[in-house]
């Protein structure tokens, strides 16, 4: 649960006031503990360093010299800039401000902010018995919030809320800016991020679109596959990755993963190869990607495209190139778990042909290179301004995310190398760790166990594409991919997210090792 905290117990707390702030403090410390967030109304700003300012004034010592009103307002400004340096603010929103039937205004405003979330997620702390009584259920007092029982916390298998906290107020700035403006499609914001991102992964065309599953058909799209091709891809990925294949007539065919790095076994691919193959769709699993320099090699001797299915790898690099950026065409999404995510579905393509960029640009817009004229069959595969003004405020702390996601994976793997099956940097490379996959034979049961200590897990994925119904009539049976397969019954996902802490990292290391050891 969430605390939003009334203005008497932010001066409760800042001031010392006795005796409340005892009970105030207490209840904090428990808010966070249990994995809660401590809020103040951005709305209330005025008079919370009003109400400040007059405690600080009544508390003078008779017998010393009376502080100037300045000198008050500086001492009340400095103590609710440390008190508000690690508290979230909700902001005001225009609805909170109608309340002037209200028969307190202000006690009405923070009560209508309450309400944009659901019953239980966040109270009100406040000492105001008079707002108790007329909100119950919306509102707790400190004393009687220590009194709950004190919750084990739930550590999230993907922190969004620390990044969205820290962002708040350039996420906030863009968002109004784009509401302002009115541009919801297509707006300036679209233009602006993808010239960053395509300078992030240093190539020259960035064609931002409306979901990670509609990059790759755009992308198989712009390069002519359709009926009667085939496109070679993995059977141990998300369903995407091979349903925009069928998609667009043609025919996935699987090629066994390696082992190691869950990616494409590149050994195997040429004997793939058909008189109809048209492409080949590696997908970068798990956050590092697979040997592009020999597929790329594969794909010359060929004539094939390469396609790079980068939705987990975002970010990462081999041989110092960034993953999108070292294939005919790059695609990426946007989902809110990925690497680099926004609120919502989301995607982009790289490439360095300028003639696909055209191609992919016309296909996202209804197959339209300018207003009525329609020389492809399109889609509408727009990026959402909104979604785009989101990345622009994540994309200044990305490269920091990525650093912390490689520590973080390497120090699970220091940790956890002695008692089960870790993931493994293939040389040259760097991981991202959009999941951070371990493999071990007792699956469910660990899974169970940490459960119970407060801990989730995911698996990606318990079922491999070729057992699928949907792609039932390819003729693939149980055996044709063993390594595929013995993957889906033995990974498992651990949390991982940027601003995994140490603490909680040796929470889950501790937890997982002494399971596996009983």
């Amino acid at each position: 649960m969430d605390l939003l905290l009334d203005i008497n117990v932010a001066v409760d707390v800042c001031t010392r006031r006795s005796p409340f702030y005892q009970d105030a403090d207490l209840a904090l410390a428990k808010c966070l503990y249990e994995g809660g967030r401590l809020w103040l109304y951005a709305g209330s700003v005025q008079t919370l360093e009003y109400v400040t300012r007059q405690e600080l004034q009544q508390r003078q010592p008779p017998d010393a010299p009376p502080l100037s009103a300045k000198q008050l307002a500086r001492q009340a400004r400095n103590l609710l800039k440390a008190f508000s340096a690690d508290k979230g603010w909700l902001a005001a929103l225009a609805s909170e401000g109608e309340v002037f039937d209200s028969d307190d205004p202000e006690d009405e405003q923070l009560i209508r902010a309450l309400d944009r979330f659901q019953p239980g997620v966040i109270k009100l702390l406040t000492r105001d018995q008079g707002l108790i009584d007329a909100y119950l259920g919306k509102t707790i007092t400190p004393a009687q919030y220590c009194q709950l029982p004190i919750k084990n916390s739930v550590l999230d298998f993907i922190d969004l809320k620390i990044q969205q906290d820290a962002i708040r107020p350039q996420l906030e700035n863009d968002i109004h800016r784009v509401l302002h403006h009115g541009q919801y499609i297509m707006g300036p914001e679209i233009a602006e991020l993808e010239a960053a991102l395509a300078a992030y992964v240093g190539v020259k065309h960035c064609i931002t679109v409306s979901s990670g599953t509609d990059s790759l058909e755009i992308a198989l799209r712009a390069l002519g596959v359709g009926p009667g091709d085939e496109v070679i891809t993995v059977p141990f990925t998300w369903i995407s990755s091979a349903e925009v294949i069928g998609l667009v007539g043609a025919t996935p065919v699987f090629v066994d993963i390696e082992p190691v790095s869950f990616n494409i076994d590149v050994a195997r691919i040429e004997a793939a190869i058909t008189p109809r193959t048209k492409a080949i769709l590696p997908v970068s699993l798990f956050g590092q990607m697979p040997d592009y320099a020999a597929i790329n090699a594969i794909a010359a001797r060929h004539g094939l495209a390469v396609i790079e299915d980068g939705a987990q790898s975002f970010g990462a690099t081999q041989h110092g190139r960034r993953s999108c950026g070292v294939t005919t065409i790059g695609s990426t999404s946007f989902f809110p778990a990925k690497p680099l995510g926004c609120y919502g579905d989301g995607g982009a393509l790289f490439t360095d042909d300028d003639e696909l960029a055209e191609k992919i640009r016309a296909i996202r817009t209804h197959g339209g290179i300018r207003r009525h004229h329609h020389p492809l069959l399109g889609m509408n595969g727009r990026f959402d301004t909104l979604q785009a003004a989101v990345l622009l405020a994540k994309l200044p702390h990305f490269a920091g995310e990525v650093e912390a996601r490689g520590r973080i994976g390497a120090r699970y793997s220091e940790q956890l190398k002695d008692c089960c099956i870790t993931p493994q940097v293939i040389p040259g490379n760097t991981h991202v760790y959009a999941q951070y996959t371990i493999r071990l034979a007792e699956r469910e049961r660990v899974s169970e166990v940490l459960k119970a200590q407060g801990i989730p897990t995911a698996v990606y994925y318990p079922k491999c594409l070729h057992e699928q119904p949907v792609f039932a009539g390819l003729g693939y049976r149980w055996g044709d991919f063993p390594e595929a397969e013995r993957a889906s019954r033995e990974v498992l996902s651990l949390p991982m997210h940027p601003w995994l802490t140490e603490s909680d990292q040796d929470r889950i290391i501790s937890a997982l090792s002494f399971c596996l050891k009983t």
